[in-house]
């Protein structure tokens, strides 16, 4: 074990500092356990360490109104079961007022106006979200709706969708009023909701195939067989050429007739050319 000393008493009488040989500096809180370790009281010790333990299970269970307090700050049944031990019966007992409580805030901030840069707007929350919504091709009727009093109390109201696989969450301070109220982006999602340019999106996803995991797996239709291709056609022989025929010769052009020029002796005798007399 290392040792410590004490250093000195802190300013509220109520707590003991001391340092060990490195300097490290460490508190020890003074109770009745510490006064009877100091006196050597041991008898004293115990009764004190048995109250303690006493001390910390009631203070575990949680009074009614302790119970409201948290749930209506935020904390849900489930939360405040684990937190306190107790059984989540008992916290739901309590509880149940006070969630209807929330319900009711949300739904009076939806009727609400968006404080914007010139003043609020002339469509409800409610509205502006749906119309943004409806923009980016999501649906408006699966938006979930809370609202939590805060330490100030005001009321702190939350809207949560889902765009594709992702979770998204905004957040607005809402002030009840004439008119239905107003409310007022606390985080940069919300902002981008009441965006009246609606130039930013936000984070837009590409659908998914709904899968059906729990389907067995059907095998795969085999595919069919390539058709055999046509055998080819044969090809038509060509048909004989035509015999040439033979250039018939070209008819000469006639001799033009010359005159009979008698013999002698046609002359003598007095017979014509053409065998006359």
């Amino acid at each position: 074990m290392r040792e410590l000393k004490v250093v000195e008493l802190d300013v509220d009488g109520k707590t003991v500092i001391c340092q060990n040989d490195s300097g490290e500096r460490f508190t020890l809180r003074v109770d009745d356990r510490f006064r009877a370790a100091a006196r050597g009281d041991r008898a004293a010790f115990n009764r004190s360490a048995d109250q303690t333990m006493i001390d910390v299970e009631v203070h575990n269970v949680l009074r009614p109104r302790d119970i409201q307090s948290k749930i209506r700050a935020g904390a849900s049944v489930e939360q405040v079961a684990n937190a306190s031990g107790m059984p989540i019966e008992r916290v739901e007992r309590f509880a149940h007022p006070v969630l209807l409580e929330r319900s009711r805030a949300a739904e009076l901030a939806t009727a609400a106006h968006p404080v914007l840069a010139d003043g609020p707007a002339v469509l409800t929350l409610l509205e502006t979200v749906s119309t943004v919504l409806v923009g980016r091709g999501l649906d408006p009727d699966a938006t979930t709706w809370d609202a939590w009093r805060n330490e100030d109390g005001r009321w702190t109201v939350q809207v949560a969708w889902k765009a594709g696989r992702s979770d998204n969450l905004a957040h607005f301070r809402f002030s009840p009023g004439a008119h239905g109220g107003t409310v007022t982006a606390f985080d940069e999602a919300a902002y981008q909701l009441i965006d009246p340019e609606f130039a930013r999106p936000l984070r837009p996803v590409a659908p998914l195939a709904q899968l059906d995991f729990d389907a067995p797996a059907t095998p795969a239709a085999p595919a069919p067989a390539p058709a055999p291709a046509p055998a080819p056609r044969p090809e038509p022989e060509p048909a004989p050429a035509p015999e040439a025929e033979a250039p018939k010769p070209a008819k000469g052009r006639k001799a033009k007739a010359r005159p009979t020029v008698p013999g002698w002796e046609d002359v003598l005798l007095g017979v014509r050319s053409g065998g006359q007399r």
